[in-house]
């Protein structure tokens, strides 16, 4: 497995940069959190993404997409998070369409993967339950009800819940888990104030449920859940090395512009260690982050690397967004300079499918420590 991007690859990492720090750059972000759709993104450019085939990068071409593979979709996150895109990509294309593609049946996959492909929806997958994501806490709420399921239950911290056409919801019943896709007219969603300042929300539901509404339970019970997991975090890794990469950057930049003590404080040999400290960490970020990407286009089992992967970039991300700020010094703090929105990405990001502390323990059940 070769750690390096071929040239296909840097092209698409390339164009990907290109058009996002030209039209959902950071200032598109301030201005979404200063004034923000009643969608909770801008539908223009959702469209503009659409039309490049993002949508579709990692979807079969027998489902509509163009099959260019996980690492593709990685190094669109990747840029995404260096620029604070706001978007429902990860709901939708990230997590819903992996959801399907790994754990849906073949009529649902024919359903709604090429509307994803497309850009036709907005779909989101609703997991978590309590304050903190584990996957063992999830609560009853599926019974059998004449031909069909009753499903109770309130998801929280699901992404773009307020413009979501449908959603995954992974439940549990007697038997094992359920998953079922849901469409919107079916929840009541509360919407949240997320410090990101991206959309979120709780989803509320109470409400029958066809067969056809129900995804392939032996799928799901037999490592379609925790794989779809695993990809879905490996991607948020992804957008983890963006955040991280662009925060680093805005430091090493402030350095070498501000002055204390008539000079310019990058010369400070103790911030230059600082520094280059990072940036030896980051080097490595990329490495681990590309070689999940290539484990599951390689069809590789994921567990273990999955969350060695997400706890790393946590875990590095804690640590470029906080130094980001103390070498700004109190400044960084103030909403004149970027660094702090970076921060609060970070740390939404880090809490999503699972923090530092959850994948690490993770980590250790899986080696047998």
């Amino acid at each position: 497995m070769t750690l390096v991007l071929n040239e296909e690859e840097i092209m698409l990492r390339d164009s990907a940069a290109g058009f996002l720090t030209e039209t959902a750059n950071v200032e598109a972000f301030r201005k979404h959190r200063d004034n923000p759709p009643a969608a909770g993104f801008d539908k223009a450019l959702w469209g503009s993404i659409a039309e490049m085939g993002w949508c579709g990068i990692a979807i079969d071409e027998a489902h509509g997409g163009l099959g260019y593979g996980f690492t593709g979709l990685g190094l669109i996150i990747e840029q995404m998070g260096k620029n604070l895109t706001v978007s429902p990509f990860n709901s939708t294309v990230l997590m819903a369409s992996t959801a399907i593609a790994q754990f849906g049946t073949e009529a649902q996959k024919q359903e709604w993967l090429p509307k994803i492909a497309a850009g036709d929806v907005v779909m989101s997958l609703a997991i978590q339950e309590g304050s903190h994501f584990d996957l063992d806490s999830l609560s009853t709420s599926v019974s059998m009800q004449g031909d069909g399921f009753a499903l109770k239950v309130e998801k929280r911290q699901v992404l773009d819940a307020i413009s979501a056409d449908a959603f995954v919801v992974v439940a549990k019943g007697a038997s094992g888990y359920q998953a079922f896709i849901v469409t919107a007219d079916q929840v009541s969603v509360r919407n949240q104030s997320m410090v990101d300042a991206l959309s979120s929300g709780t989803v509320v539901i109470d409400t029958r449920l066809t067969a056809e509404a129900q995804m392939d339970a032996d799928s799901l019970n037999n490592g379609g859940l925790e794989r779809a997991l695993d990809m879905m975090n490996i991607g948020l890794a992804a957008e983890l090395l963006g955040v991280s990469t662009e925060a680093f950057e805005l430091t090493v930049g402030y350095l070498r512009e501000r002055k204390q003590f008539g000079k310019v404080i990058g010369s400070f040999q103790g911030l230059q260690h600082r520094a280059a400290d990072l940036f030896a960490e980051l080097e490595l970020c990329k490495a681990i982050v590309l070689k999940g990407l290539r484990a599951v286009d390689a069809g590789e089992d994921l567990s273990g690397l999955a969350s060695a992967v997400k706890a790393k970039l946590a875990q590095i991300s804690q640590r470029a967004t906080n130094e980001g700020i103390q070498m700004h010094g109190g400044i960084g703090m103030t909403d004149e300079y970027n660094i702090g929105f970076f921060i609060k990405r970070a740390r939404v990001l880090e809490h999503t499918l699972g923090d530092f502390h959850y994948h690490l323990d993770r980590y250790a059940l899986q080696g047998g420590y």
